[in-house]
């Protein structure tokens, strides 16, 4: 492993307001259903993640990474918990949270049947390099988040910051037990260009059903807001190509892109996350 930096399972609750989910980014209705439609694919998507890593967890030979595949699975359970908690509250608002949850898992399953454990994991890597650098957009550009509901910020911060701390865990098992060889080399570039492909052809249409479900389809100011948001400034998009491109690289690793430093401040969100009263979900 090229960089120490070893997961913690937190488990934390945030409560999130379900009247809120509709509008909770600062930005209005379009960009908060950016996030939203990418929250359905996170439960299910996460169990596959797990999967793929435990199931070379005992060829696994160096102790270091043993405890950090421990911690990573840890992690992504915590994570699946609460974005069910999150769909669920898409639901509840009218949306078909359900229906497209059960499309992303019949895909999930179909890989499973038509991919080996090799593949699998292959998969998994890209997906896990794919968030990793959303990831680090969330984390290094505050106007992502900022003016946002706290609680929905906090979540997306929390996820934000653990998708870094264990981003290069599953690459470390593929070069482990699949290899750094020119087919180990192509069979993760292949799943990241199809993975891509896959997940932004359904985010895309589930993120304006979405919108259209809010009578926001033909908003001209809103769709405006949120290209401006994803492509224009901050370019949450744009911003990770160069990311996205770099593991093509055949020395290519996670922690290449090392961005530790914010990681300095998941004490400060635990505590935050902490704080908030049950039951009103206000600070205390």
């Amino acid at each position: 492993m090229k960089t120490t930096v070893m997961p913690v399972r937190r488990n934390l609750e945030f409560n999130l307001p379900a009247d809120r989910v509709g509008d909770w980014h600062a930005k209005g209705v379009h960009v908060s259903h950016f996030f939203n439609a990418m929250s359905l694919f996170f439960p299910d998507g996460e169990r596959f993640f797990i999967d793929s890593v435990r199931a070379y967890r005992d060829e696994v030979s160096d102790p270091e990474l043993k405890e950090a595949v421990r911690g990573f699975i840890g992690q992504e359970a915590m994570h699946g918990r609460e974005h069910e908690d999150y769909n669920d509250a898409l639901e509840q608002r009218g949306m078909p949270a359900k229906r497209n949850s059960r499309i992303v898992l019949g895909l999930l399953n179909i890989t499973r049947k038509i991919e080996g454990r090799a593949g699998q994991l292959a998969i998994t890597i890209a997906l896990e390099h794919l968030t990793a650098i959303l990831a680090d957009i969330v984390l290094r550009e505050p106007r992502t988040l900022a003016g946002s509901e706290p609680r929905f910020a906090a979540m997306w911060r929390w996820h934000a910051l653990e998708e870094t701390e264990h981003k290069a865990v599953a690459f470390d098992v593929y070069q482990q037990v699949v290899g750094k060889g020119p087919l180990a080399y192509f069979r993760r570039c292949l799943a990241l260009i199809i993975a891509t492909l896959v997940f932004w052809v359904m985010v895309i249409p589930i993120h304006i059903g979405m919108v259209a479900r809010e009578g926001k389809l033909f908003s001209l100011t809103g769709w405006l807001g949120a290209f401006n948001f994803l492509w224009g400034s901050p370019g949450t998009l744009r911003r990770v190509i160069p990311d996205w491109l770099d593991f093509f690289k055949p020395g290519f690793h996670p922690w290449d892109h090392d961005n530790r430093r914010y990681l300095e401040t998941v004490d400060e969100l635990v505590a935050e996350v902490e704080g908030y009263d049950k039951a009103t979900g206000a600070a205390v």
